[in-house]
């Protein structure tokens, strides 16, 4: 057995996305990507991880070739992916999963760090984190 594998890492395994939801002040629900919004977030158990989320209704390119894509196209493209990679730690007693990450969709989070907060509950993992403005809370199942 490799040494720099934790023995015991309550999020490590590969979760297929079931639901991502954000909250606003007042308690009404949004979908930021869709209700139908699929995806993955997988963390390795030797502190990688990585995350890809898509909404489901994007309209495919008139081209194959995605450097010939108009500029609504990118658009609605980049509006519609979400991605990001890096390392991760656990935190058991908080019920705090930290993510650092060193790639992103989004050039603006790279070297940043996001602190989620997990449940792991029969075989599903539940993320939530605080957000800031009229949107205070996000969940992923």
């Amino acid at each position: 057995m490799n040494s720099d594998i934790k023995t015991r890492d309550p999020v490590a395994g590969t979760w297929r996305l079931v639901s991502f939801e954000e909250q606003r002040a007042d308690g009404t629900p949004v979908y930021p990507m869709g209700r139908e919004v699929k995806g993955y977030i997988s963390y390795d158990g030797r502190g990688h991880m990585s995350v890809q989320l898509m909404r489901t209704d994007l309209r495919k390119f008139a081209s194959n070739d995605p450097l010939t894509a108009t500029s609504e196209e990118k658009i609605a493209a980049f509006e519609g992916y979400l991605a990001y990679w890096g390392t991760y730690t656990v935190n058991e007693e908080e019920g705090s999963v930290t993510h650092y990450l060193e790639g992103s969709l989004v050039p603006n989070w790279v070297n940043t760090v996001r602190k989620r907060f997990f449940q792991v509950s029969d075989d599903r993992l539940i993320l939530t984190f605080p957000m800031t403005g009229d949107t205070v809370s996000s969940r992923l199942i």
